[in-house]
């Protein structure tokens, strides 16, 4: 299988192929055309990715790529692929990178001049987001939040009044938990929409505001199962305020270390597109408690 614009025809290609998060049927012809044809499949878990490969009747070898060996053993994929083969990159569910292994790989194959082709499919965090209902076009996404408490709220406190939509990826035994949280942090009135088993059979998507949708989540343990999205409404200021948002405050920030305050405030105004009168008075206030 050749690529196009290969940097060296000699070499192999990488392909990083998304594959289904439930639905075996989300599954391209492209991606299977190509996990077909490549020499050799890396894949997250060999165990889990030989039944979606038997499923289709691909023969495939498959070798081993997560995050506990992808460091160490890159050098091994890498060397097939300066060896002329081409190979193909997967996850358990979804597009590789995504918050599952492969960056390290992706990137030992880059630096050494070899051709990735990305082949598209399913995602999870954006299969949430086009039937969430939220706003679609600005958002921000998070990944999984940190496991213990202490940490997932300083992670939170972070972004809680960044204006675009916020998307978190949530194990189900954790899931309660980081509502509750998110309820604490964010307040019980900020809308929120919980994606769990997309494509599958019992694919829920429910929006509430956070006090509602966590004690919906706690009312029913059926609720508490599967892989799952968290979207969450961006901060919005109160009515009659402009939003400042927390990117608009870290500009001005910045811009205050370097010049005077008029300036600053002119500057950040023209960058961030807030009213220069808003963000002087800001600056006044935060340089007051300096």
């Amino acid at each position: 299988m050749t690529a196009p614009g290969a940097l060296n025809s000699a070499t192999g290609t990488l392909y990083v192929v998304a594959t289904p998060i439930g639905n075996l049927d989300d599954i391209s012809a492209r991606a299977l055309k190509v996990l077909r044809s490549v020499a050799l499949i890396a894949a997250e878990d060999t165990r889990h990715s030989i039944r979606l490969l038997q499923h289709f009747g691909i023969a495939t070898p498959l070798a081993a790529c997560h995050e506990h060996n992808e460091r160490d053993e890159g050098g091994r994929f890498l060397a097939r692929l300066q060896a002329g083969d081409d190979v193909a990159l997967i996850s358990d569910a979804g597009t590789p990178l995504i918050s599952d292994p492969g960056y390290h790989l992706v990137r030992q194959v880059r630096a050494a001049g070899i051709v990735v082709v990305p082949v598209p499919g399913p995602c999870a965090l954006i299969a949430a987001l086009s039937a969430a209902g939220l706003p679609s076009d600005r958002f921000i996404f998070e990944g999984f939040l940190p496991a213990k408490a202490v940490g997932r709220r300083a992670r939170l406190e972070l972004v809680k009044e960044e204006s675009r939509t916020l998307i978190f990826y949530e194990a189900p035994h954790r899931i309660l938990e980081c509502l509750e949280d998110l309820e604490a942090v964010f307040g019980g009135e900020r809308m929120a929409v919980l994606a769990r088993e997309l494509t599958k059979t019992f694919e829920t998507l429910k929006g509430l505001p956070l006090a509602e949708l966590r004690a919906w989540v706690a009312a029913d343990s059926n609720h508490q199962r599967g892989e799952c999205v968290v979207l969450v409404a961006g901060w919005q200021a109160p009515e009659g305020d402009e939003a400042l948002s927390g990117e608009s405050l870290r500009v001005l920030d910045l811009l205050l270390k370097e010049m005077p305050l008029k300036r600053a405030a002119a500057l950040a105004a023209e960058i961030t597109g807030v009213r220069k009168n808003l963000l002087y008075q800001v600056a006044l206030d935060r340089q007051k408690d300096v």
